[in-house]
């Protein structure tokens, strides 16, 4: 059976919803293609980091126009999407994160003193080293994200794999899934581990780097705080440098990651997964350590593909070949309304922004 709409998004994960929902939005016909519940893969958890630090400028920009979005789909949808608490960085690298933030003075973006970290983040340890406050940051709420999102696309999801993309004679692309042949005017492929495969069968070689992460989530010991902002820590002052944590909805709750990665083979399986284990470890001692508020046993745990490019942790780009774009990168939840709209806006061009094109090396 053939079932044709003006675009196909392979994925649904937060990118590929966000991007379906853009295309809506654009009064485009979508098709969403996932075999899995939405938002099961990598975006998968309670709570992302919304900041607005990045190295690169580019991706500073991109930040601030996904948190308008983001705002925008709160009173859209009349639900929380990112908690208003902001996001708190420690370590080393404040002064010059803080410096390149000054290209843009809209930004509400502070250093903050050792009184201001602990209001903020009461969970915390002792501190007094270098530390700053992304006003408009805090916790991505995913599930009510996905949720609102599924909501307004219910009609538009079928559960079914795709196995391979092609070009049509007539412009558009024919999508072969488990159970049918279908054609769209464009498939834009959003399917994080994934894309890679897809992209290969329709000719484009994407060179990501697989491995895996994981998260854990603590209860707080003596309730929920009223003010909870996210955190990165890489100050290496409590045993560890690259953490993150996130406060549930509530923040009764709080997931902590220490940013280390298990490695996988060139086939997308872990080398040794006792690495995940032993990140496990390290992430529960850095909690005894450095956050004192939280209960150190275990509540819960997400273990996460990730899918790198290789020239910056959070390097995106996006590869085109007749009838289908891929795009592939790290970090991007927070990102997901921005990259979702100039997805779809490629379609009506007929062409990618320069800035999304591997030759940009966005991120890096």
């Amino acid at each position: 059976m053939t079932a044709r709409t003006d675009v196909a998004v392979v994925g649904a994960g937060i990118l590929g919803l966000s991007t379906a929902y853009a295309a809506l939005q654009q009064g485009l016909s979508v098709t969403v293609y996932d075999p899995s519940p939405p938002g099961s893969g990598q975006s998968a958890g309670q709570s992302r980091l919304f900041r607005h630090v990045h190295d690169d400028p580019r991706l500073v920009a991109m930040a601030i126009e996904s948190r308008a979005l983001w705002r925008a789909w709160e009173s859209d949808f009349g639900t929380e999407l990112v908690a208003d608490h902001g996001a708190v960085a420690l370590g080393p690298e404040v002064p010059r994160r803080l410096e390149l933030l000054a290209e843009f003075p809209d930004l509400a973006v502070r250093r903050i003193d050792a009184d201001e970290v602990a209001a903020r983040v009461p969970l915390l340890a002792e501190y007094d080293g270098p530390a700053m406050l992304d006003e408009a940051g805090g916790a991505i709420r995913t599930r009510a994200a996905i949720t609102a999102l599924v909501e307004r696309l219910r009609d538009d999801i079928v559960v079914d794999h795709v196995l391979s993309l092609r070009p049509t004679a007539t412009g558009a692309v024919e999508v072969r899934t488990g159970t049918g042949r279908h054609e769209h005017g464009h498939a834009l492929v959003c399917a994080g581990r994934g894309t890679q495969a897809l992209a290969r069968s329709a000719g484009v070689s994407i060179p990501l780097e697989h491995s895996a992460t994981l998260r854990i989530t603590f209860a707080t010991r003596m309730g929920p705080p009223p003010q909870l902002s996210t955190l990165q820590d890489s100050s290496g002052a409590f045993g560890e440098s690259g953490v993150y944590g996130s406060p549930y909805p509530g923040n009764d709750h709080y997931a902590v990651g220490v940013g280390a990665h298990a490695s996988a083979g060139e086939d997308g399986g872990l080398t040794d997964p006792s690495e995940l284990a032993a990140i496990a470890d390290r992430t529960t001692e850095y909690v005894a350590h450095a956050l004192p508020g939280l209960d150190p046993a275990p509540v819960d745990f997400v273990h996460c593909w990730v899918t790198e490019l290789p020239w910056a942790a959070d390097a995106i780009a996006a590869w085109e070949t007749p009838g289908a774009s891929f795009l592939a990168g790290h970090n991007l939840f927070k990102h997901a309304p921005a990259l979702g709209r100039s997805l779809v806006q490629s379609v009506i061009d007929g062409k990618l922004a320069d800035g999304l094109s591997p030759q940009a090396r966005l991120g890096r």
